[in-house]
């Protein structure tokens, strides 16, 4: 900071941030199918998720989520 800045008057005359453009939320793309895919990185490990409509029910590699996870503690 090259200025000093002693008083709240001071304070006043100096410039705000930068105003940030807001970048608008990225639409779903849904295939033929009426799926919407999406990726998640953390580390090394890689998720790849397929979204489509039905009765909410979650499978992991094709087996249901809660024999998938069968420890509860893997299931928060």
């Amino acid at each position: 900071m090259s200025e000093d800045v002693k008083t709240l008057e001071d304070l006043k005359e100096l410039t705000g941030a930068p105003d940030v453009e807001e970048t608008a939320p990225a639409e779903p793309v849904i295939d033929e199918h009426g799926r919407s895919y999406a990726t998640g990185r953390r580390k090394d490990a890689v998720a790849r998720v397929w979204i489509k409509p039905g009765p909410g029910k979650i499978t992991v590699n094709g087996r249901d989520a809660a024999l998938y996870f069968a420890r509860p503690v893997l299931q928060m």
